[in-house]
């Protein structure tokens, strides 16, 4: 048996917690999906649909059933992502006194991110060898620590380095043809 998002917005409104996990069952992927297109990004879609969810429970009581369960839950959402537009407008233009020097220091985070993010994907592709001496090496370990963990000699750890670089190298030409 179908029970409608309606008659479930219903029960959950008068605390049938039940009726409201399957709401959120339903509708998760989907108050996601419209997160992630309203902000562009997936880290801020994953907060602001966690933010949405949190909120749901006291803002459910407030559904009248004037409308489709999901139209008032994504009025939610948009004014939520919204209220986050805002709420950047606010500081860009509070940090707008620090001129250059603020746009410079997030284009530089935003780089190192995806710099880090790239390295932490391909590093995947890495020999397991090569990939727990990076890894070591990446976490500030010196070669000799390095060596010490592992079991195997400093001039090794310097070559696995180089041959992790090697490869790391030549995954990342492949991506720049592609």
């Amino acid at each position: 048996m179908h029970i409608s998002d309606d008659d479930l917005a219903r029960a959950a409104s008068d605390g049938d917690g039940a009726a409201f996990s399957t709401l959120l069952a339903r509708h998760y992927d989907r108050l996601f999906g419209l997160a992630f297109r309203m902000t562009g990004s997936r880290a801020d879609a994953e907060d602001l649909t966690q933010d949405v969810c949190a909120a749901l429970p006291s803002k459910i009581r407030s559904f009248r059933a004037e409308s489709r369960f999901t139209t008032w839950m994504y009025r939610i959402m948009v004014n939520a992502a919204y209220d986050l537009r805002r709420r950047r407008a606010a500081h860009d233009k509070a940090a707008e006194g620090w001129g250059d020097w603020e746009l410079a220091r997030r284009d530089e985070a935003k780089e190192t991110a995806e710099q880090v993010d790239w390295l932490i994907a391909t590093m995947r592709a890495l020999p397991d060898d090569l990939r727990d001496t990076l890894a070591l090496i990446l976490d500030d370990a010196t070669h000799s620590q390095a060596a010490e963990v592992l079991g195997i000699s400093e001039g090794t750890v310097s070559w696995r380095i180089y041959e992790a670089k090697r490869h790391l190298a030549a995954l990342r030409a492949k991506e720049d043809r592609a």
